[in-house]
């Protein structure tokens, strides 16, 4: 899977201000007033949405230039949690059949890409030709899949969470979020990926 790694938008003080009226340098300020580092990261996301009139991508991108400013990050790994991305599909197709399709050599090539390799299983390992690579935590059949993403690019390594849900009818209902993300372009650039992955991921099985 090939990610450009480039955000919809300039992360600068003219591109905020903008789109929400005020530079980020302002919104960093107003959260400072409002309760500074104390604040519970959904909560200060939330109440940046409704400031910004409902801009979900500034208003995470302010959040988070707000944690870099502060250099608040975790004491375990010295990494921010900067950006969390969530992709999600509905596809006719019974869950058996949309877990093998991320789990079998052939069908995987078709939808994630040619030059994909992966041995799907508990530390087993997957890398493709866009550069990507990583190491399967946990892969639970028919349920979820739990692996570790890396990338040259890649300020630092980030995880994926794949779920598999029944919703009935025989469609299958998908759910990945990759966290950790520590910039902008490279959030936007998987989100982007992730989500043109999951458009031929449902032609294939759709057919």
């Amino acid at each position: 899977m090939k990610v450009a790694y480039k955000s919809d938008h300039p992360v600068t003080d003219a591109a905020c201000k903008k789109a929400t009226g005020k530079t980020l340098k302002q919104w960093i300020a107003e959260l400072d007033k409002r309760g500074g580092t104390d604040q519970k990261r959904r909560d200060a996301i939330n109440w940046l949405y409704d400031q910004m009139g409902k801009d979900m991508w500034w208003s995470t991108t302010a959040w988070v230039e707000f944690e870099r400013s502060h250099g608040v990050v975790n004491k375990k790994d010295g990494l921010a949690e900067g950006y969390n991305i969530c992709v999600t599909k509905t596809i006719v197709a019974p869950v058996a059949d949309v877990y093998r399709a991320w789990t079998g050599a052939a069908p995987l090539k078709k939808w994630y890409g040619s030059g994909m390799k992966a041995k799907v299983s508990d530390g087993g390992a997957f890398e493709d030709e866009g550069g990507n690579s990583g190491e399967y935590l946990r892969v639970r059949a028919d349920k979820d899949l739990r692996f570790t993403w890396n990338h040259a690019k890649a300020e630092a390594s980030t995880r994926v969470d794949v779920a598999f849900a029944d919703k009935g009818k025989g469609k299958t209902g998908i759910t990945l979020n990759h966290q950790r993300i520590q910039n902008r372009g490279e959030a936007d650039g998987l989100r982007n990926a992730w989500g043109a992955a999951f458009e031929k991921l449902k032609e294939l099985l759709e057919r």
